[in-house]
């Protein structure tokens, strides 16, 4: 959300100073949770008699697990930004969400079952309190109709990506090598890392995530107030539309944590220069990925909005879902080299996952703006957490994908996701003008902004 009165706010580097102390929040619940995501199926999977052992399960049940409890994750965001639009603000809902996480992530590190589950559990509620609200705080920066907020976003989405990348790395490694347990204990003092600092760079953030309902600002109380306007009902509608494209991205997107992490484990030739590398560290080349090439991406946008080509966030949106379902015919070739000749080649999982950043590089943080900019002002981390609900829908899709294979194969499964994923982007491009036309105009104040845009590249 924009700030109605704009403070004056201390910048580095063409930015405000809180970009980057919510950057570094971020990275730290993402090293936290893309850590534990890392190794959670394969620990479940892992035999018990094994020397580094786990629970021994099938991989149907591991990744029927796996679904349920990153779908409950993002699910949670809905309370969570509701919370902070009707009790606390996204300020303090963010530093609630940070408590809890370094509590589940800790407990994650008894060797009891007990632990196991109320650990999940307390992670479940931690990302839901801090998910939406983080994202709302981000969008809150900036005043309305500010051209750097989607660059915003797009620094913001680097950060979670260097702890994705530094987690599956470190935490994969600590994870398979020493003990599942040692794993989950180093996710927790990460998050313990993120949120010190967090409460050490509040004085950044002053005038960002306040609860509007203890205002003494006028404007603020007649926001959460009035009822909604036809105009911003519309533009409710068309974020409930676009998120169809959300729960379809990240339900093949997904199969990353899953699927395609027991087929590295399972099926892929993973010697190089005889060291085996690590299954786990696979899932470092999305966020890998991302660090090199998000703001090259940023940066085709930006131009293409500087000639006046077609650049809108729903446009965005759409062609992220091509491209990442595009990559999943490498994970096809991928299967029917392994059908051939017993073992696939890491060079189809590289290249799926290069498809997969390039088009959630198009889709996520893109869809991150484009919620603060549609969404109404006393509702914008509700809506940043129905956003996050659907993320939540989609993995639990992609844990109903990868049970799936188990019948059908992967051949199949990847297939299947790469035509749907297409088609369906294709078939969003045919009712696109329809869609931004009832957005009444949200981006179009940033064609007033060029000038500034040529002076921040």
């Amino acid at each position: 959300m924009a700030n109605s009165t704009p403070i004056k706010r201390k910048e580095l580097f063409g930015h405000p100073a809180g970009l980057y102390v919510l950057f570094f929040t971020e990275m730290w619940e993402r090293f936290s949770y893309y850590g534990m995501r890392a190794i959670l199926v394969l620990y479940l999977v892992a035999k018990t008699t094994e020397e580094n052992a786990g629970l021994g399960w099938s991989n149907g049940d591991a990744l029927s697990l796996y679904g349920t409890y990153t779908m409950l994750v993002y699910l949670m965001s809905i309370p969570g930004g509701w919370i902070a639009d009707k009790f606390l603000g996204q300020k303090k809902s963010v530093l609630y969400g940070g408590i809890l996480l370094v509590a589940g992530h800790s407990i994650l590190a008894i060797e009891q079952m007990w632990a196991f589950y109320t650990g999940l559990g307390l992670i479940i509620a931690g990302v839901g309190m801090l998910k939406p609200n983080i994202s709302t705080m981000v969008g809150g920066l900036y005043r309305q109709g500010d051209i750097r907020r989607d660059k915003g976003f797009t620094i913001f989405y680097i950060g979670i990506n260097v702890g994705a990348f530094l987690s599956a790395l470190i935490v994969g490694y600590v994870g398979e090598t020493y003990g599942w347990h040692y794993g989950f204990g180093l996710a927790g003092i990460g998050m313990a890392l993120g949120l010190l600092q967090y409460v050490l760079g509040q004085k950044h953030l002053q005038g960002v995530g306040d609860y509007l309902g203890t205002s003494e600002n006028k404007e603020d109380k007649e926001l959460m107030n009035k009822p909604l306007t036809k105009i911003e009902k519309d533009r409710v509608v068309v974020l409930l539309i676009s998120f169809l494209l959300v729960i379809i991205f990240w339900g093949a997107f997904e199969q990353a944590g899953g699927l395609m992490n027991i087929y590295a484990s399972e099926k892929t030739g993973r010697m190089l220069g005889g060291f085996e590398i690590p299954a786990s560290w696979f899932q470092s080349l999305n966020a890998f990925f991302i660090i090199v090439l998000g703001t090259s991406v940023a940066a085709y946008w930006a131009k293409r909005k500087l000639k006046g080509k077609l650049s809108t966030g729903l446009f965005k949106m759409i062609m992220g879902l091509i491209i990442m379902g595009t990559g999943f015919f490498f994970m096809t070739a991928a299967s029917a080299q392994y059908q051939s000749e017993g073992t696939s080649a890491m060079y189809w999982l590289v290249l799926a996952y290069l498809f997969h950043t390039i088009g959630e590089l198009c889709i996520s943080p893109v869809a991150l703006s484009y919620i603060t900019k549609l969404a109404p002002v006393k509702y914008a981390s509700l809506m940043m957490g129905v956003y996050f609900a659907m993320t939540g829908v989609g993995n639990k899709v992609a844990g109903l994908l990868g049970e799936a294979s188990e019948s059908l194969g992967e051949y199949t499964i990847f297939t299947g996701i790469a035509v749907f994923c297409v088609s369906f982007g294709l078939l969003m491009l045919l009712f696109r003008k329809k869609l931004e036309a009832l957005t009444h105009g949200a981006e179009d104040n940033e064609r007033d902004l060029k000038d500034e845009l040529v002076e921040n590249n």
